[in-house]
């Protein structure tokens, strides 16, 4: 049996079977892609479920079919599990919706291809949104941009689950650059003082947000 992560699936809830979904940066998927995901789900009887993280699982494959799948996909596996950063998540942005202030998808783009599967000590979700209706959740999100017509602000510690957090706001008015640098920093920050499968939000807790404002 497979473990959780290894060759890019999760087993499910049947304890038989896997879920694969191949890296798609910011959601954004070509017409391509698409056919061969469905290709791919037809050849195996698989289904096929868009996930909360702007991913297409392939569900139901068994271990002997996940090679293959894999392959005949020819993408990347996301970062499904594991200490690491694992998804960003992000909104159209002023690419395609009328209410954006910001380019979410030109410096979402930029994080995946700097953090998306970054080991860290504990899980890390990012999020970006265009304009302050947060459509990428970013309020839940480790570290989280919203962009306003005065530029990038930058929320860090939210998180989903049992013990839910709000992020909090510690710079606002960032250009991208800045936004980029700030991003590194908190990482970095996160890196250097979280224990063992721990959250920003809860490192916040425990070291105060002044500390990690500091960092800034």
């Amino acid at each position: 049996m497979l473990n959780d992560g290894e060759k890019g699936v999760v087993i499910q809830r049947d304890k038989v079977t896997y879920a694969i979904a191949p890296h798609m940066p910011c959601g954004l998927v070509t017409a391509a892609q698409l056919r061969k995901i469905a290709d791919v789900a037809d050849r195996f009887g698989a289904a096929v479920k868009v996930t909360s993280a702007q991913r297409i699982a392939i569900v139901g494959l068994r271990e002997e079919q996940v090679d293959a799948a894999w392959a005949e996909l020819g993408m990347s596996p996301a970062g499904l599990t594991g200490l690491c950063v694992r998804s960003i998540k992000v909104c159209p942005g002023t690419s395609f919706c009328k209410r954006g202030l910001q380019d979410s998808l030109d410096i979402g783009q930029e994080l995946d291809r700097l953090y998306h599967g970054l080991p860290t000590p504990g899980k890390m979700k990012l999020g970006v949104s265009g304009c302050p209706n947060q459509c990428g959740e970013t309020n839940f999100r480790d570290i989280g941009l919203v962009g306003s017509a005065h530029g990038w602000k930058l929320l860090v510690g939210g998180n989903g689950g049992g013990k839910a957090r709000i992020g909090e706001c510690v710079a606002e008015g960032l250009t991208k650059d800045q936004a980029l640098a700030a991003v590194a920093k908190v990482v970095a920050y996160f890196v250097a003082n979280a224990k063992p499968h721990e959250r920003l939000g809860r490192v916040i807790e425990r070291l105060g947000i002044d500390a990690l404002k500091a960092a800034l």
